[in-house]
C-alpha cells in the first residue's frame, strides 16, 4: 500500500505577521487568507527493512537512515525528520518506510512550504496509522512540531490554512488559542479575485527565520513603530474581510497597499530595492496595490489588477525576469488517501 496525502498552499491577503508570538500573545491577532492549486504532497510506504528512505522529488535530494527513532537532528531534512520523531513519540511507528515528498513552489518563497510539507506528511501518517486527529489537532501538532520541537521561527497561519483550506479569517490568541473563520464568498467575488490577483515569482527566495525573529525582539522590546505597524495590518485583515464578503473587490488593492506601506515598518529586510522597483513597476502598468508574500525579503509576490489591467502589468514583470505564476483558489485543505 502507498499512503498519499497532499496539502494546500496559500496566499496570505491581510494580516501577515500578527499571528507570531508574541504579539498575538499580548494584543491577539487577525490573518486572511486564502489557499491555491499549488500542493505539497507526501508518501508513505512502509516496508520490512529497518530503514527510512527520504526522496525530496522536487530537491533531487535522497537521504536513508536506520530506523531507530529519535533520527538525528543533524541538519539534513530536520523538517520531515521532525515530523517522525514526534509520531513516534505520540504514536509509534510499526515499520521501516520510504517518505516521498514533492513541494509545487520552492523553499523560501513565502506560500508557506515548510509548514505545508509538515501538514501533508502528518496527512500521510494519520492516513497510514489511522491517527485520530481532527482539523484543528493536526494544525496544531504541525505547529508545535515546527515552532517548539525543531525551534523555527514562525507564526501559525500556515498550518491551519494547509489544514482547513478555502478562504479564512483567523484569529490568534495566547496560549496558543486559535479560531479558525471560513468566509461563505460568493464564486463572483472569487472568480474576479483571482483573475485580477497576479502571483509573482521574484525568481529568489529568502530566510523568512530572520525577519520574524527581528519582528519578535521588536515586540519584546516594545519598540513603537513595529507594534504600530502590526496593528495597522489586524485592522487590515478586518477590511480585507469586509471588502469580500460585501463584494467590494475593487478596493482590495488599495488594501493591499495600506497593508505593504506598514508592514515595512515591522522589522528590516521585508523589501528591498529590487523588490520595490518591482512594486512601482506594476503600479506603473495599472495595479492599484500588491504585497510581498510571506515574511518578506523575497519570493512571490501579489498584485490586484483592475479591469484589464493585468495583461499591461503581467508584461511589466516579464521585464524583471520573474515568472508569473497561474493557479485557482481551491476550498479544500488536506486531503488523504491510500491505494
Amino acid at each position: 500500500m502507498i499512503y498519499r496525502s497532499k496539502a494546500p498552499l496559500r496566499l496570505g491577503l491581510a494580516g501577515g505577521g500578527t499571528d507570531v508570538s508574541p504579539y498575538s500573545d499580548m494584543y491577539g491577532g487577525a490573518i486572511l487568507n486564502a489557499t491555491i492549486s499549488l500542493y505539497a504532497r507526501a508518501a508513505i510506504e512502509p516496508i520490512a527493512e529497518k530503514k527510512v528512505y527520504f526522496e525530496c522529488a522536487d530537491r533531487n535530494e535522497t537521504l536513508v537512515c536506520d530506523a531507530t527513532f529519535p533520527l538525528p537532528l543533524d541538519g539534513k531534512l530536520e523538517i520531515l525528520k521532525g515530523v517522525i520523531n514526534r509520531i513516534h513519540q505520540d504514536y509509534g511507528i510499526p515499520s521501516g518506510f520510504k517518505l516521498t515528498t514533492f513541494v509545487d513552489a520552492p523553499a523560501g518563497s513565502g506560500l508557506g512550504t515548510s509548514s505545508t510539507l509538515v501538514v501533508a506528511v502528518l496527512g500521510a501518517f494519520a492516513e497510514w496509522l489511522k491517527l485520530p486527529l481532527g482539523e484543528y489537532d493536526m494544525a496544531h501538532l504541525a505547529y508545535v512540531i515546527e515552532r517548539e520541537d525543531l525551534k523555527q521561527a514562525g507564526g501559525k497561519q500556515d498550518q491551519y490554512a494547509a489544514t482547513f483550506g478555502g478562504v479564512n479569517f483567523m484569529e490568534f490568541y495566547h496560549d496558543d488559542k486559535v479560531i479558525v473563520n471560513p468566509l461563505r464568498i460568493k464564486e463572483k467575488y472569487l472568480d474576479e479575485l483571482e483573475n485580477n490577483l497576479v502571483l509573482y515569482y521574484t525568481s529568489t527566495s529568502r530566510l523568512s527565520s530572520s525577519i520574524i525573529s527581528e519582528q519578535q525582539k521588536n515586540v519584546h522590546e516594545k519598540k513603537e513603530a513595529s507594534i504600530e505597524a502590526m496593528h495597522h495590518l489586524k485592522e487590515q485583515a478586518v477590511m480585507m474581510k469586509e471588502a469580500l464578503l460585501r463584494g467590494s473587490i475593487d478596493k482590495i488593492g488599495d488594501i493591499l497597499d495600506f497593508g505593504f506601506q506598514h508592514k515595512k515598518n515591522m522589522a528590516k529586510g521585508i523589501t528591498n530595492t529590487q523588490l520595490d522597483e518591482i512594486y512601482e513597476a506594476a503600479k506603473r502598468a495599472g495595479a492599484s496595490g500588491g504585497k510581498i508574500s510571506g515574511a518578506g525579503g523575497g519570493g512571490f509576490m501579489i498584485f490586484y489588477c483592475p479591469g484589464n489591467t493585468r495583461y499591461n502589468v503581467v508584461a511589466a514583470l516579464n521585464a524583471f525576469g520573474g515568472q508569473v505564476k497561474r493557479y485557482h483558489f481551491t476550498h479544500n485543505g488536506v486531503n488523504s488517501w491510500c491505494m
